[in-house]
């Protein structure tokens, strides 16, 4: 991959280590972790190491979610991006997906559809993935309309790590 994307507003780029002091205001929110197993990080030692994860996940999968920054004051406001999956999930393993989340001050700016719509773009046009898959708890109803600006379509709802989720997808343009 690249080594970042630009938007209008955005700076999309690897994750790296500076970054952990975002990481973990994203993810120490329990509000962010609302539809995501209500299991907020406690320590910043907890950011780094999932940094550290991620870019191990991108230097073996080659692909994998990314720090969003502003471009007007390079602040980092979450993140989004590609991941292949390995594991298996609604019966499908080794598939790519889309992800996305970010700082609470961040929300309803339409942040997660202007870096989703940049790495749906990528992953068709330069990845040549044929299709991209997301799932979002079944009651977060903000994360289904960024999925449907997006143009993804609900396939179904299917348990995981005991809560109801939905599944998305997005076919390549022919």
């Amino acid at each position: 991959m690249k080594k970042t994307i630009e938007t209008e507003r955005l700076i999309l780029r690897e994750l790296q280590l500076s970054d952990a002091e975002g990481m973990f205001e994203l993810d120490s929110n329990p509000k962010v972790h609302l539809f995501l197993g209500n299991k907020p990080v406690k320590h910043i030692e907890e950011s780094i190491e999932n940094i550290k994860f991620i870019q191990k996940q991108f230097a073996d999968l080659g692909t994998g979610r990314w720090a969003v920054v502003l471009k007007e004051n390079n602040e980092f406001i979450g993140w989004s991006g590609i991941k292949y999956s390995t594991d298996e999930i609604n019966n499908h393993k080794n598939f790519y997906e889309l992800g996305y989340r970010f700082i609470e001050k961040h929300w309803g700016k339409g942040y997660a559809t202007e870096a989703g719509q940049a790495f749906v773009d990528y992953a068709f046009t330069e990845m040549n993935v044929e299709k991209l898959y997301a799932y979002t708890d079944a009651g977060n109803e903000n994360s289904r309309r960024i999925l449907e600006k997006l143009g993804f379509h609900f396939v179904n709802s299917f348990e995981y790590n005991e809560e109801i989720e939905v599944w998305y997808e997005l076919k390549k343009p022919e």
